[in-house]
């Protein structure tokens, strides 16, 4: 399946029936009127289903029209109003219009639903058809003997040009360099299975994991590794930063092998610089180092580059020293990021 996390549709309500109004003679003279209403026009609902993951389904299909309303029927039968149409969105799908850009709602719950097209009402005499119009010479003679008010203008349905744009849902996000690990680590803490290669862009969507420890559980999001310019769109970080938006924290994955503790650094360095470039909401997420592959060092070599890394950066938070291939030090990882959530 592919991982779609925009999409651009259409939606349109039905329109209202038309209101009949019928006149029947009487036998001793006169003749009596019936008002036959038409039925509404049909809603357009998005729900919310935590069964889906991504937008795909909207590459395929992007229009969605309600059923119009019935026009009267005779004696004194209203007309059946429309079936409603239910879009079914992932939980933490985002909806704007696309003429103003303005958000509309914000979907972050299980069978949230939102009306976003309402349908034609039939109002009173809005869009009526008369017969046998012998005592009525006029429209509003009608109107006003039978002391209603008309509205035309709630008869149609509406359009609306939507746009869907989803962002997971994470207690903690991931990023990093490409192969610094980060699926590796996903994959020792979770039963979520992202490919892991020795090539860089092995991960080329967003992947989440959930992870339980001593019976409580936090979701965690890997996305692509970022490289140097991604905030201005090179490499595949940029198009899957915005998931990192609802996270509460950061995990930042950092390859420990590289020879120079200097290229660590700039890596480093790197990749705070291209967050701060992207959102600076983003980068003052609470974030940690984690500090990868530590099973490659020696103890000597290991503490004097992670020394010397955290002094250069003038490091306040706290920080980690982990073996996701050898499972070293992932207990206590995951134990403090449930301490830290749950806080």
């Amino acid at each position: 399946m592919r991982f779609i996390d925009t999409a651009d549709i259409v939606v349109r309500s039905g329109n209202a029936g038309s209101t009949v109004v019928h006149f029947k003679k009487q036998k001793r003279g006169g003749c009596r009127y019936f008002v036959n209403y038409g039925g509404n026009g049909g809603n357009v609902w998005l729900i919310t289903d935590r069964n889906l993951n991504t937008l795909e389904y909207f590459s395929f299909k992007r229009s969605f029209f309600a059923e119009h309303g019935q026009n009267g029927r005779s004696r004194g039968c209203r007309g059946r109003s429309g079936r409603d149409v239910f879009i079914r969105v992932p939980i933490g799908t985002r909806v704007y219009d696309r003429s103003s850009n303005e958000l509309i709602a914000d979907l972050v719950f299980d069978s949230d639903e939102l009306m976003i097209v309402k349908g034609g009402v039939c109002s009173s005499l809005g869009c009526g058809k008369f017969r046998n119009r012998k005592k009525y010479s006029t429209y509003q003679e009608l109107v006003d003997f039978l002391g209603v008010s008309s509205k035309s203008h709630e008869c149609s349905g509406n359009q609306r040009d939507i746009r869907l744009e989803l962002l997971l849902l994470a207690d903690v996000g991931m990023l990093g360099l490409p192969n610094s690990g980060k699926s590796t680590f996903v994959r020792a803490v979770s039963a979520a299975k992202p490919k892991v290669a020795n090539y860089p862009f092995t991960t080329l969507f967003p992947c989440l994991g959930v992870v339980y420890v001593n019976g409580d559980r936090f979701v965690i999001a890997d996305i692509p590794g970022l490289i140097q310019g991604a905030s201005v769109g090179l490499g595949l970080g940029i198009s899957f930063l915005k998931h990192l938006q609802r996270c509460r924290m950061l995990l930042h994955i950092i390859d420990i092998v590289p020879i120079e503790y200097s290229v660590i650094l700039d890596n480093v360095r790197i990749i705070m610089s291209e967050l701060k470039s992207y959102s600076r909401e983003l980068a003052c997420k609470p974030i940690w180092l984690i500090f990868n592959k530590i099973d490659l060092l020696s103890i000597n070599e290991l503490n004097d580059k992670v020394r010397c890394i955290l002094h250069a950066l003038d490091w306040k938070n706290k920080y980690y020293l982990i073996s996701s291939k050898n499972q070293f030090g992932l207990k206590e990882l995951c134990l403090d990021l449930i301490k830290f959530i749950n806080d």
